[in-house]
């Protein structure tokens, strides 16, 4: 079994030393490094460039530079999609974003991860676990999403948080370890947020 396939079955895998791997790293780096390099007023070839990098896209899609991904084909991203500047995803595990998702900036979404006995974690072994984002979410500044974490659709995660447990739908969730504080309800569609 490849390192590859590995990564692809959740199992321990060693992505430093296996050439398919960092490869496709380097491949998709200098795509996101190009990204990051174009005029941001040039919304056209930036909206090219990230059909190219992403695995799936939907429409609607809009990503602040600087952004960077390892692999770029293991995202998959639904339509009304809006990242700010800072995002970070270190897809092996795959990341699949839903419908209108928004995101403030210097987020990351991190499906890799090493094992905790400093034996097979110095020789280089990481594993790499999916993370799914449901529709209708709105992540918060500075949110870390950990290897394996499935967000509900119609979620709130507050600035600042770590989320490294499944956070159910219709919620709002916040702090570290990231917990639900409340649900969503339609009392919240009622308030007016001017001051």
């Amino acid at each position: 079994m490849t390192e590859k396939e590995k990564m692809l079955q959740q199992k321990l895998y060693d992505a430093n030393n296996d050439a398919e791997l960092a490869k496709e790293r380097v491949r998709c780096k200098k795509l996101c490094q190009e990204y990051n390099s174009l005029p941001i007023e040039d919304l056209d070839r930036r909206h090219a460039l990230l059909k190219t990098i992403l695995g799936e896209s939907g429409e609607n899609v809009h990503i602040e530079p600087d952004f960077w991904c390892d692999y770029g084909y293991r995202m998959k991203v639904g339509d009304n999609f809006y990242a700010n500047h800072g995002l970070v995803v270190l897809d092996g595990g795959g990341v699949r974003f839903g419908c209108n998702v928004f995101i403030a900036p210097s987020c990351g979404f991190h499906t890799a991860g090493h094992p905790i006995d400093s034996e097979r974690r110095n020789q280089g072994f990481e594993y790499a676990y999916p993370i799914v984002v449901g529709d209708n979410v709105w992540i918060g500044a500075g949110v870390q999403v950990m290897p394996g974490v499935t967000i509900g659709s119609n979620v709130v995660i507050g600035g600042g948080s770590v989320v490294v447990k499944d956070i159910p739908s219709d919620s709002v969730a916040v702090g570290n370890p990231c917990k639900v504080i409340r649900r969503i309800t339609e009392e919240d569609a009622k308030k007016n947020w001017d001051k």
